[in-house]
């Protein structure tokens, strides 16, 4: 098979299309035949060296997928050769074929077609399981999620008005605000020309935010934390901002709050499959009723995955970028 691989750690020349050996669907796994995957910001660290993949699992990019199942290995059930589905994976999604987890595939929802649903798995199961399962976020609740116009903002913004919740995000230009409200963003932040601790309180009279989604790490850390509400729960998922901050231990004890720091990618196969399960349960229908949808800047076939790279370096996409395999 062909897949992206990373001769030398680099810039967005440093991805290859290249023939590799096939992966073999070892006990209790899937091997999928790949339609698409999905550009993250944890693909491009490990394009530059800086986040190698678990031990054990492909040496390759791409944390999630859709396609159809080419094997079902040893000690799987439930699945079939030619079902279409998408997957949550650990490395190895910019490839022809990949083996999975049998607990970490999910069918292709109802009203979305294979490709599309590559922009699923990851930014579902990271919103599910920080939003929903970490910081249980409930209706009526103020929801604020830095980076709202992103492939994890697109998502969040969806699945906190399902269920009820009022959404603040921060995006740095008017046109990705607009398209933030037309998903239900009900408080709309220009990061580059407001304070979103300022603007939150004056949305929220005074209050705060009840749950934050934050992708910046340090940069954001202090603000975040004047941003909450008593009781208030900040999930940090990503260090865009960098790595150390300084915490206010005293804001937080006078808010009662709590501060929380987790990552997908490395978490067991069983955690994995808990989170699976789950969205599949709550997650599922909403996409099936129409009620989410992913949102999908554009499609770039895999072998130019430099391309997209640049694309979502540049941060001038909306949503998810997807790489397509050659037909």
């Amino acid at each position: 098979m062909y897949a992206i691989t990373i001769p030398e750690p680099g810039g967005p020349e440093a991805l290859v299309w290249g023939e590799v050996d096939d992966p073999v669907a070892g006990e209790g796994e899937v091997l999928v035949d790949v339609v698409a995957t999905a550009v993250n910001r944890a693909d491009i660290l490990q394009r530059q060296g800086f986040y190698d993949p678990p031990p054990g699992t492909s040496p390759y990019p791409g944390l999630e997928c859709s396609g159809r199942v080419a094997q079902v290995g040893p000690g799987v059930s439930g699945w079939a050769v030619g079902d279409e589905v998408c997957a949550l994976l650990s490395g190895g999604g910019y490839a022809e074929k990949v083996a999975v987890p049998a607990g970490q595939l999910l069918p292709v929802p109802e009203g979305i077609t294979v490709d599309r649903a590559a922009a699923l798995p990851e930014v579902v199961c990271t919103v599910w399981s920080n939003v929903f399962m970490v910081a249980h976020l409930r209706p009526g609740e103020t929801f604020l999620v830095h980076g709202g116009s992103s492939g994890i903002g697109t998502m969040a913004v969806q699945l906190a008005k399902a269920v009820g919740a009022k959404v603040a995000v921060t995006a740095g230009t008017r046109e990705k605000l607009e398209r933030c409200a037309e998903l239900g963003a009900d408080i709309l932040i220009n990061y580059r020309e407001q304070d979103f601790v300022a603007e939150l309180r004056e949305a929220t009279d005074g209050k705060g935010a009840d749950v934050i989604l934050d992708n910046m790490g340090a940069k954001y850390l202090d603000r975040n934390v004047q941003a909450l509400a008593v009781n208030g729960r900040l999930v940090i998922i990503g260090m865009q901002g960098g790595v150390k901050g300084e915490l206010n231990i005293g804001a937080l004890l006078a808010k009662r709050a709590a501060v929380t720091a987790t990552t997908l990618r490395a978490r067991p196969v069983e955690e994995k499959a808990a989170i699976v399960a789950a969205v599949r349960e709550h997650v599922w229908p909403l996409v099936s009723g129409g009620h989410v949808r992913p949102v999908i800047d554009r499609e770039i076939p895999m072998p130019d995955a430099a391309e997209a790279h640049r694309v979502v370096e540049d941060s001038s996409h909306i949503g998810k970028v997807l790489l397509v395999t050659p037909s």
